[in-house]
């Protein structure tokens, strides 16, 4: 939870406002608490999207009808005031993780733990839909774990009509993976798309996998209009589970079971009061969340704050009330075996001398493996981020002194999430470098989102991070799927092949795959005359020499391998048996220390086409000396985007100091995703899913041994 700006309410209607949740550019989700101790999320949209026709009449007659659903599987709505100028929504606050952060922390949960899920948001879809509200969202990031129980989020009034969406800066109708296919197709959401859904995040809780893939959105949405869907071994254990979420993931929307039939088919008894149905890494995350706030903060005063009357002729008072702690309205905790709620608040009405606050630092946060298989690449991240930092802190006119704080993840899931939590802990942290690989990024995207502190991953690309909140997360590099048109640009436009062979082996990631289908398809955009053949190996083949002789065989004169680094040294020595001497490329992500020690001689002259520069281009010269300087050596990948992604930072941190205030986590979150800035290696803009705009890629080439930064994309290798 971030502190109260000054600009900030201090209370709206009945909620004393204790922080900010969240925030987009729609509105502010505060933590508010009524005067007998009930804790609400309060949600309040900006003027200027209240003003859209119709939207107060919508808001309002929603709001009513949402007022009425009662079930204790859905968060309840507790107030609501579609007539003030910034019309505001209050629903009871829950202290837990969603089903998102639980899944992609600990992994997926218990089949038992997935039927009892089923059956409780079957039976609060079934009371809403009884109301005449239809989700549209049903998704693992809008389910909430609590201590006592858990709770769908975000019903009815969430979605305010066919094209505006009340509560998020980002909500959309529905999310890719979760969209039953009418909906993907433009017709309106019914009763039975949030049925579909509801299998989906079933089958997501079940595996940890979308039942639809991932992807790019439109590759997503063509799978879920004409693909079955794909359960796994995990689901298909359960045969009677795999036939009911089948029926679930039914095409027409005619096929599927109503929510009351869903949940008369779930036979397992809806959760209780308590945590038991969970696996004990997950309660314990429940635990942590409930204990936290015991430790909330003192009530901020703000200058709309009734408690900070000034004196005549003095400036505005602080508040004198503390609050000493609480856990209400969701937040509970386990007591001899039982749960039992807690509150303790008290004014001790004494008149105190306010203490002159300690100094807020500026902080930069690196968030990296810095232990672990991938150390090497998050090292020379947060080298990038602290050579940054140093060049910023030397300038005569700076505006204030940046520190950097890290935390290291290991490369590892179920660590990303605690160590995103103690930067997010850190009040004075105003953005973070990081994480270095996709693993580490599902697991703390919604923590970032939550706190509305930016993270700008350097080398996590991914197309898709399933169903995380992206709320705060900007990638900065060109996505790992454009390297499939960076091959091309370099082997058919900048060396002239014409027949280029494209090897998919399977042992690699979904992301090497879809770098071939990139390139697939944009390659008779760079060469109209150009041609490819390609092959896919599935898992477990082993032996490649066939396959590199088929594709020989066809004519190839060129050559590129998506897998890992023990295959690509198969193919190097293999290809150099042959007598091969065409242009070769492989997945910039698998060629380093061990394809060059695995593929020997056989590696020279082989190409890579990455999302970064490397310490000889022109560019990052300064870099390159302050590293030798700071850590006597040459810079490795990564460190001048690091360097970059800081600067980035610092030129929107900068621009706000000018205007005389050290802004807020979102204020810098909103600035970040405006205009541009140039830094070393490119210029950065962000869309609107901030993802980086253009597709910037280098060429790298394996000579004497190691690899050599050789220039941008397209052009033909050094004499």
């Amino acid at each position: 939870m971030e502190r109260l700006h000054p600009s900030d309410p201090s209370r709206i209607a009945d909620y004393r406002l204790l922080g900010r949740l969240g925030a987009g550019g729609m509105g502010v989700v505060y933590l508010g608490r009524t005067d007998d101790g009930a804790l609400a999320a309060v949600k309040v949209i900006r003027a200027e999207y209240a003003d859209e026709d119709d939207f107060r009449a919508r808001f309002r007659r929603e709001a009513d009808i949402a007022a009425e659903v009662d079930s204790p599987w859905a968060v309840r709505i507790t107030g609501a005031d579609p007539e003030a100028r910034e019309p505001w929504l209050a629903t009871a606050f829950v202290a837990g993780p969603s089903l998102a952060e639980a899944v992609g922390a600990h992994g997926p949960l218990p089949l038992r733990a997935v039927r009892v899920l089923g059956k409780a948001m079957a039976e609060a879809l079934g009371v809403m839909h009884g109301q005449g509200l239809v989700h549209r969202d049903v998704k693992p990031g809008n389910v909430l774990l609590g201590m006592d129980r858990p709770r769908l989020i975000d019903f009815g009034i969430a979605r305010g009509g066919e094209h505006t969406a009340l509560t998020s800066a980002d909500a959309v109708l529905g999310t890719p993976g979760f969209i039953p296919p009418e909906q993907a197709e433009g017709r309106p959401a019914e009763p039975a798309g949030d049925v579909f859904a509801l299998g989906c995040l079933l089958a997501y809780a079940a595996t940890g996998r979308l039942p639809f893939g991932s992807g790019t959105v439109e590759a997503v949405l063509y799978r879920t209009v004409h693909d079955e869907p794909e359960f796994g071994p995990e689901v298909l254990a359960d045969p009677e589970l795999t036939a009911l979420l089948r029926t679930c993931l039914a095409k027409h929307p005619d096929i599927r079971p109503t929510a009351a039939e869903l949940d008369a088919a779930l036979t397992e008894d809806a959760p209780g009061e308590g945590t038991a149905w969970l696996p004990d890494p997950v309660v314990a995350i429940i635990a942590e969340r409930a204990a936290a706030l015991l430790a909330l903060p003192g009530i901020d005063e703000t200058t709309a704050d009734p408690d900070a009357a000034p004196a005549p002729g003095a400036g505005p008072a602080p508040s004198r009330r503390r609050f000493l702690g609480f856990a209400a309205a969701g937040a509970v905790l386990a007591a001899g075996g039982g749960v039992a709620t807690w509150l303790a608040l008290r004014d001790d009405g004494k008149e105190k001398k306010a203490a002159a606050p300690a100094p807020r630092k500026w902080v930069i946060g690196v968030q990296a493996d810095l232990s672990g298989p991938q150390k090497a690449l998050g090292q020379a991240q947060e080298r990038g981020v602290r050579l940054a930092v140093d060049a910023f802190n030397s300038r005569k006119d700076k505006p204030f002194t940046l520190t950097v704080a890290t935390a290291d993840d290991a490369g590892r899931a179920d660590r990303s999430a605690e160590a995103a939590a103690g930067l997010i802990a850190d009040r004075d942290v105003l953005a973070v470098i990081g994480p270095t690989g996709n693993a580490t990024v599902p697991p703390c995207l919604e923590l970032y989102g939550e706190a509305a502190l930016p993270l700008l991953t350097v080398s996590a690309l991914a197309t898709s991070f399933g169903v995380t909140d992206r709320r705060s997360f900007f990638q900065t590099s060109a996505l790992s799927l454009g390297q499939g048109s960076a091959v091309n640009l370099q082997l058919v436009a900048g060396q002239g092949a014409r027949r280029l062979g494209a090897l998919c082996d399977r042992e690699g990631d979904v992301e090497g795959w879809q770098a071939v289908l990139q390139g697939n398809r944009t390659l008779t955009i760079v060469s109209p005359q150009a041609t490819s053949y390609g092959r896919v190996v599935p898992r477990g083949a082993g032996d490649l020499s066939p396959v590199v002789k088929d594709m020989l065989a066809h004519g190839i004169d060129s050559f590129f391998y998506s897998g890992t680094p023990a295959g690509a040294a198969k193919v190097a020595g293999l290809l150099a048996a042959e007598g091969f001497r065409g242009p070769r490329a492989a997945d910039y992500t698998i060629v380093g220390p061990e394809f060059l020690a695995a593929a020997g001689p056989a590696a020279e002259g082989w190409q890579l086409l990455a999302p970064y520069t490397g310490p000889e281009a022109p560019g990052i010269a300064d870099v390159a000396r302050a590293h030798r300087a700071a850590y006597g050596a040459a810079p490795e990948a990564w460190t001048a985007e690091a360097y970059d992604a800081a600067g980035l930072v610092i030129d929107r941190l900068v621009a706000a100091a000018g205007g005389g205030a050290r802004p807020a986590r979102a204020d810098l979150l909103t600035a970040l995703g405006k205009g541009s800035f140039r830094g070393l290696t490119k210029e950065y803009t962000f869309d609107e899913y901030r993802q980086v705009k253009g597709n910037t890629y280098y060429a790298h080439r394996v000579e004497g041994g190691r690899i050599r930064y050789t220039g941008p994309a397209g052009q033909a290798p050094p004499a």
